[in-house]
């Protein structure tokens, strides 16, 4: 588990780690193992805490900033996608009349299941 940056430069959190997945398909994917990690416009969580969905425990392992530009097939995987192009559109989809900014900046969450 780490910050991709030193803990300290990190900002503040926006939100807390209860919002960071709420949508029905997402909460799904990522009890399925499908989906290991989610991009927000804030900062949800610090790495060590844990996220519960359903009485399953996620711990979170990195947070890091990322322009949109930068996402590739992989990341969109791990957000539970089969392409980029997929993850764009339902980003779009969730936010009418948001641009795909490729230099916008998001927060990535990294998590995986706690092993009991």
């Amino acid at each position: 588990m780490s910050n991709q940056h030193d803990p300290n430069t990190l900002p503040p959190k926006t939100c807390s780690i209860d919002r960071m997945v709420t949508v029905k398909e997402d909460v799904e994917k990522v009890l399925a193992g499908k989906k290991t990690a989610t991009r927000r416009n804030g900062r949800y969580a610090d790495v060590g805490e844990i996220m519960t969905l359903e009485g399953k425990d996620f711990v979170v392992d990195k947070v890091y900033s990322q322009s949109l530009g930068e996402l590739t097939d992989e990341h969109a995987r791990q957000e539970g996608f089969e392409s980029l192009e997929d993850y764009k559109q339902s980003i779009l989809s969730m936010h009418p009349g948001m641009p795909w900014l490729p230099q916008m900046r998001v927060w990535v969450h990294e998590f995986s299941a706690v092993k009991k």
